[in-house]
């Protein structure tokens, strides 16, 4: 087939970034043809990397991936204001100078977050008449709520009323829509989006990481019989650390050393709420680099997901639980809905009630009693499950799959059309 990638994201941006490179290279070694349409590289930082420089659109070709880079404003700071203009400044350009790339092609892949998205995505199928996978990684309007982008107020209000309303436009153009855990595939159905054209299609992990390295044991002081957890992401109100902090300073047992890595909203009233408990088997790492975190993925024998109860936490499935099982890690689950499922499933986590420190140092105590050998035997268990469930191999043949189906179920419409204009 000839199929399009519709991305904002993609190489050589790291992080969930580096997920459409992934299927497009798989596409690419399944005999497919694969053109994507994307922006000029600036995630994480706002800048561009060397050796781009920013002009009205670039033709790329890597591998068997042809890429057509269109013009935008990069930013990636915490302005909200600069944000939307990042994602509007894709949207227009790829409408104006990008669509023209994907003509002509059997179906598109589009990577619905930002959801601005959808100005070059309805002009491909309503003009180009190419049908759509709408893949929803993020679940519109509710992740813009969840992080604060929106605020607060009547006017956040109108502003996710108008989201949800375009979200529901996309949907309805989509022959398809992927979604990455079955509590997104029912909200999206109560949404009504037609169950006949949900498909699952979870998302993979950046597998060019190192799933096994040296660890940062010896340079932190950390002993070898000591049991290590580390959180490592946002520090925000959506992560509910304060119930780890909590459990972490009812839990006072010396095999217990917790690594929390990343910054956020929250970073210094967790610090302060460490300091004023006497917590001391909490230690705060920072930013970590991209280049040290197959270090931390190591250096930690079991990882920390945590979602606060209530709103998105029930349908929401963090990337990084894709990624601890694709490191061969344990996991220490304390979220409701798919991502406490995953760590049950997999046979690879433990899981606590969110919110509720006496869970989680419960769940601390059975990671200390389990030791870093049999947590290890978890974390192996974890890979396997990741290898059959969540691999972009995977990934990419249920794609393949969904693709198929589509330009199968078009054919005796553009066959029809193609009449009607020879006998015209």
């Amino acid at each position: 087939m000839r199929i399009g990638l519709l991305t904002q994201w993609f190489d050589p941006e790291p992080g969930p970034a580096a997920l459409p490179g992934m299927l497009a290279r798989a596409l690419v070694h399944r005999g497919h043809q694969v053109q994507v349409l994307t922006g000029f590289p600036n995630y994480p930082t706002g800048s561009l990397p060397p050796g781009y420089r920013m002009a009205r659109r670039l033709d790329e070709v890597d591998g068997g991936t042809r890429i057509r880079r269109v013009a935008l404003y990069p930013s990636h700071d915490r302005s909200a204001a600069r944000r939307l203009v990042n994602y509007g400044s894709f949207a227009l350009s790829a409408l104006v100078s990008g669509t023209g790339a994907l003509r002509d092609l059997d179906a598109i892949w589009v990577y619905n977050s930002p959801i601005t998205v959808a100005l070059p995505m309805w002009f491909t199928r309503y003009v180009h008449r190419v049908p759509v996978l709408l893949h929803v990684l993020d679940v519109w309007p509710d992740s813009a709520v969840a992080t604060g982008f929106l605020g607060g107020g009547p006017v956040s209000r109108l502003a996710e009323r108008g989201m949800a309303a375009w979200c529901g436009g996309m949907y309805r153009a989509a022959a398809r829509v992927a979604y990455v855990s079955p509590g997104a595939g029912e909200l999206l159905a109560r949404r009504g989006v037609p169950r006949e054209k949900l498909v699952h299609v979870p998302v993979w992990a950046d597998e060019r990481l190192p799933a096994r390295a040296a660890d940062l044991r010896g340079e932190l002081g950390i002993r070898a019989d000591q049991v290590v957890l580390v959180y490592a992401g946002a520090l925000g109100e959506a992560q509910g650390l304060d119930s780890l902090i909590d459990a972490c300073a009812r839990f006072r047992d010396p095999r217990l050393v917790c690594l929390v890595a990343g910054s956020g909203t929250t970073e210094g009233r967790l610090r302060d709420r460490v300091a004023t408990a006497g917590v001391t088997n909490v230690r705060f790492l920072g930013q970590v680099p991209r280049d040290r975190m197959p270090a931390l993925m190591a250096t930690g024998d079991a990882h920390y997901v945590s979602l606060r109860p209530g709103g998105m936490s029930a349908y929401t499935m963090p990337s990084k639980v894709q990624a601890i099982l694709a490191a061969g890690r344990a996991l220490l689950v304390a979220a409701e809905g798919d991502a406490a499922a995953v760590a049950r499933d997999s046979g690879a986590g433990i899981t606590a009630r969110p919110g509720d420190p006496d869970s989680i140092a419960e769940g601390l105590r059975e990671l200390c009693d389990l030791g870093r050998e049999k947590l290890d035997l978890l974390g192996r268990a974890g890979r396997t499950h990741y290898d059959r469930f969540f691999s972009v191999a995977t990934g990419a043949e249920r794609v393949e799959r969904a693709l198929a189906g589509m330009v199968a179920a078009g054919r005796p419409v553009r066959a029809s059309r193609r009449r009607r204009r020879a006998a015209g």
